[in-house]
């Protein structure tokens, strides 16, 4: 193990460790998700007339899609994959119509989970120059000859 690593564990090791790290990152569930009215209207529409690729377009819109799927993502980045994919569509709606419309909206109004943003949290920590080192570019790296954080 490196040395950065020993000390990260004896560190978590100690009484205190999940205390000091609420201090930096205070990760306090938001409130629910707002849903535009007039895009879970549409989708009420498509779940209606069981128009299964009219159904994921529409929640693929809304910021938090209601069913976890590994396929999902793709999907988001390429809309045209609904046509091509018609098997994992149908699968899809499937669990959608299981799940029900008002357990549906629910889940597209959950609060964004906690773990979700650290990462914003740290970025922003980092930035603030709370680190005693700010981030510099790649080039300001390699001049560098002390201690140094590459911004990116």
């Amino acid at each position: 193990m490196t040395y950065w690593t020993d000390l990260s564990i004896a560190y978590a090791s100690q009484r205190s460790y999940l205390d000091d790290l609420f201090q930096l990152y205070p990760t306090i569930p938001e409130g629910i998700r707002d849903v535009d009215a007039v895009k879970w209207q549409r989708f009420e529409a498509a779940y209606e007339s069981k128009d299964c690729g009219e159904l994921i377009r529409e929640l693929l819109a809304l910021p938090l899609f209601p069913v976890k799927d590994s396929y999902v993502a793709y999907l988001k980045r390429d809309p045209s994959a609904i046509a091509r994919n018609p098997k994992t569509i149908a699968r899809l709606c499937g669990r959608l119509y299981e799940i029900g419309l008002p357990k549906l909206y629910e889940r597209c109004t959950e609060p964004k989970e906690t773990n979700r943003q650290i990462g914003p949290l740290f970025r922003r920590r980092l930035h603030s120059g709370a680190l005693g080192v700010m981030p510099v570019s790649g080039d300001e790296m390699l001049a560098s000859s002390g201690n140094a954080i590459l911004g990116g």
